[in-house]
């Protein structure tokens, strides 16, 4: 089965084009190293739960949308291969100049992998 790392940020509203630019640049390098596929979702129908909710768990304010992403990989060796080629690859360096800013606030990402344990299909 899959492995699959999920991504939630909270991205500010105005940014929305700059988001999905961003998601069209740096998206295909998750194939180019082994992804099956990238999704990234923007925030439609996110309640404000009682106890906990997304907005609350990336500290979202009032002008912000929350994002909620995935990558598939085959499997972990090949996620775990990626994610190490991707640390090193100047494209992702945040301190090149040729690179162009994140449209978020990185710090208050959350972000894990996970194995997949059942899949139901149409």
């Amino acid at each position: 089965m899959s492995y699959i790392d999920g991504f939630v940020i909270a991205v500010p509203t105005a940014h929305k084009q700059k988001f999905i630019e961003h998601a069209r640049q740096f998206d295909p390098m998750f194939i180019e190293l082994g992804a099956i596929r990238v999704i990234e979702a923007w925030g439609d129908d996110v309640p404000d739960g009682k106890v906990t909710d997304f907005r609350r768990a990336v500290q979202a304010k009032a002008e912000e949308t929350v994002a909620f992403s995935w990558v598939e990989w085959p499997d972990k060796a090949t996620r775990d291969a990626a994610m190490k080629k991707m640390m090193e690859d100047p494209r992702m360096d945040p301190t090149n100049p040729a690179n162009p800013p994140m449209p978020f606030d990185g710090k208050r990402m959350i972000f894990g992998g996970f194995e997949q344990v059942v899949e139901v299909k149409a």
